[in-house]
């Protein structure tokens, strides 16, 4: 078993949903990097530009079995996909969209990962 299994070990319906944007990510990003932390799975390039993470935590009106995506962007995105978004440090962005469905890795979501890792990537 995977440490990337073994993460979505209490939450096996949404290993699917996981595998299906990691192969997304993957196809586009082919030299990208995965690490698996108690808490989320990160992707990175020469730094991390995307996570996921279970639904632990949960805010009243979301649903009960989603899967967390994170990305970080130099601007705060403004759009009703995004759960919540957070000003890490200055002009440093953290949002994060709730997956409950492969229908919600789509066009939008993924541009938005494109350019977290076009933006991490020129860090320094």
């Amino acid at each position: 078993m995977t440490d990337e299994m073994m993460f979505w070990n209490e939450w096996p319906q949404l290993f699917p949903l996981y595998e299906t944007l990691k192969n997304h990510l993957k196809n586009t990003y082919p030299n990208m990097k995965i690490k698996v932390s108690k808490s989320q799975i990160s992707f990175y390039n020469r730094h991390m530009f995307a996570m996921v993470s279970p639904p632990v935590r949960r805010k009243k009106g979301w649903p009960k079995e989603f899967m967390m995506v994170s990305f970080g962007l130099s601007y705060q995105v403004s759009s009703p996909r995004i759960a919540v978004s957070v000003e890490a440090y200055r002009n440093r962005w953290t949002h994060h969209v709730i997956v409950e469905n492969e229908q919600d890795i789509d066009k939008l979501l993924l541009g938005w990962i494109d350019e977290a890792y076009e933006f991490a990537a020129a860090k320094r």
